[in-house]
């Protein structure tokens, strides 16, 4: 196998400085050890204006057959070895991606302590491998992976023999890059799309490959057009692989939108054995429990304090009695448990008071298709599957762990499938337009709004009221004016430490009525929880109701208040879940995020 990778450069930039790159001396022929062979390194030109390094990598057929798996679902056609005989020619594949990983480790880093401006400078490159196979798709398939990146391809088709042109052309190509990049950035791509073009590993994929793959895709993956064919196969279509690697990618794009890290997003839930593998029977729609189970009661939580005008026991946030850890938006995750407390003399959580009130409100929408926007851990998710009017649940959520945790809570895996038919698990932001949310009778927005800052929040919006644009729309959020009751909250403290705001029921009145106005609804409003005469209930509910239709361009450009929204939330969101392989058949890997397969 071999690739050459050559520069041009001047009397300030000399071309040579690629050596310091590769950390490879220009005057020397080197030779390094591989599993499955020898690589040589050496400079066919060196000097001021052009610059030339190659590797040239030479198999050895019984390591190959000791080491690797030339046979079998993960081997790769051109490695099935018949007892150390090969009569096919070696072509650029994973092996010479390993051997580029391993011979040009510290570049492919970006590491170059004695000339540290160099990794981060772009400089003229072409690179040439004379023979790669393409598994399907041919040149054009090439293009689609390499030309996104800045690259200029030239892909020629090798024919099957040069003396019989009339048997056509092989599945080998003659590659050739040239364009201005990193050279960091250059040798990444190679190492993940060489195993993509040739659609199979000489060795077992596991579940590292996933670290493997995103740290070489670093800053380019995620926003290529083809992320969900790379992903597959250089997963080898292991299809529980592909989700993961998939999932992460779309939590790193959502972080890089939102100038974020992406640990700061994906923190909806504690990350702890408990609340991965426990199973809510009140979400588990399989099962006619009203019981709201999987919450741990501290140990103080059955002296609750007397409410002060009823009489009746509440609780504060040291006595939760219903954790609601779920709760996240497009930047702004719910980190801890809120302080839901139990209803006057109901002997209910202010959370399931929460989801009763919603349950009701859709139902005199006769709504049949619901959003769960900012869904969590499934809870409202269950118990919108246990009503035979809702015939498709879209649950969004931007944490992956929150969805992966929903999934296992309303036991997806073993779920019937007329009933896994009715519900979807996506991930996605709130903030950013999504075709996704498109077309469906009646959205939720259960304590969400308040997790996001106030600047952000138009952008959520134009986002559901503008862009998806339901026929009804539930918001909750908690009551500010009642903290006063809860005992253990001090005073000018929110209920939970992820919140940003909390309005009381004129702000929030005001807040609603504007969107309202704004986008084309009507807006009602009702108490969730014991009512204080003084200071009203601990949760306030809107319900949004469409009176207007979409709309158009014209009328959006001419509404000054939508317009400012829109500027807000540029960028769109793709359907992730409906990307295909346009030269693969369909595979069950790009099934919906939390459908049975997940």
């Amino acid at each position: 196998m071999f690739v050459s990778i050559s520069t041009t450069g001047t009397a300030e930039n000399p071309a040579s400085d690629l050596g310091f790159l590769l950390h490879k001396h220009p005057d020397k022929v080197q030779r390094f050890t591989t599993a499955h062979g020898t690589a040589h390194v050496f400079y066919p030109e060196s000097g001021e204006q052009t610059c030339t390094a190659a590797l040239l990598l030479e198999i050895d057929p019984a390591a190959l057959l000791r080491h690797g798996r030339g046979k079998g679902r993960s081997g790769s056609p051109d490695l099935a070895l018949a007892e150390y005989v090969n009569d096919r020619p070696y072509a650029a594949s994973s092996l010479l991606a390993v051997a580029l990983r391993t011979v040009f480790r510290s570049a492919m880093k970006g590491e170059c302590p004695h000339r540290p401006e160099l990794p981060g400078r772009a400089m003229p490159l072409r690179i040439v491998l004379p023979s790669v196979p393409v598994a399907g798709g041919g040149p054009e398939l090439v293009d689609r992976l390499f030309a996104p990146l800045g690259w200029q391809v030239g892909a020629t088709p090798v024919p099957l023999d040069e003396s019989f042109p009339e048997w056509g052309d092989s599945r080998y190509v003659r590659l050739e890059l040239t364009g201005t990049l990193r050279l960091a950035d250059a040798l990444q791509h190679l190492y993940v799309l060489l195993p993509v073009l040739d659609g199979a590993k000489h060795y077992w994929v596991a579940p590292d490959e996933v670290d493997k793959l995103l740290a070489a895709g670093q800053g380019w993956l995620a926003d290529h057009p083809e992320r969900a064919l790379i992903t597959r196969r250089y997963l080898s279509r292991r299809w529980s692989l592909t989700r993961l690697a998939m999932e992460r990618l779309a939590l790193a794009r959502l972080a890089e939108a939102d100038d974020r890290e992406a640990e700061e997003i994906d923190n909806a839930v504690p990350d702890t054995p408990e609340e991965v593998t426990s199973t809510d029977p009140s979400t588990d729609p399989s099962t006619d429990s009203s019981i709201d189970s999987g919450a741990v009661l501290p140990a103080d939580a059955a002296a609750t304090p007397v409410h002060p005008v009823q009489g009746s026991p509440t609780t504060g946030p040291e006595s939760i009695s219903e954790p609601e850890p779920g709760r996240s938006t497009v930047s702004d995750a719910v980190t801890g448990t809120e302080a839901d407390g139990e209803g006057a003399g109901r002997g209910e959580s202010l959370a399931a008071q929460r989801r009763t009130a919603i349950l009701a409100a859709l139902a005199r929408t006769g709504a049949a298709r619901v959003l769960d926007l900012g869904c969590g851990q499934g809870e409202l998710v269950g118990a919108l599957l246990k009503e035979s009017r809702v015939t498709e649940v879209l649950g969004v959520d931007v944490s992956s762990r929150a969805l992966t945790i929903a999934a296992r809570r309303l036991r997806l895996d073993r779920m019937p499938e007329r009933l896994a038919s009715r519900v979807r698990l996506v991930q996605g932001a709130l903030t950013y337009t999504d075709a996704r949310l498109k077309g469906y009778d009646a959205a939720v927005l259960c304590e969400v709004i308040e997790h996001l800052d106030l600047p952000r929040l138009p952008a959520l919006e134009y986002a559901v009221f503008g862009a998806a644009r339901p026929a009804a729309v539930v918001v909750t959020t908690p009551n500010a004016e009642y903290n006063v009751r809860w005992e253990t909250l001090p005073a000018g403290h929110l209920r939970h430490g992820d919140h940003r705001f909390e309005w009381n029921r004129a702000e929030f009145t005001a807040w609603a009525e504007q969107v309202a106005d704004s986008f084309g609804y009507t807006v009602a409003f009702e108490p969730v929880g014991p009512v204080d005469p003084e200071v009203g209930a601990p949760t306030q509910l809107a319900h949004f109701r469409l009176t207007e239709p979409a709309p158009t361009t014209a009328e959006t450009a001419g509404t000054t208040a939508t317009t400012d929204r829109a500027t807000a939330i540029d960028n769109t969101i793709t359907d992730r879940t409906t990307v295909t392989d346009r030269t693969d058949a369909p595979s069950n890997d790009l099934a919906p995020e939390g459908s049975a397969h997940r």
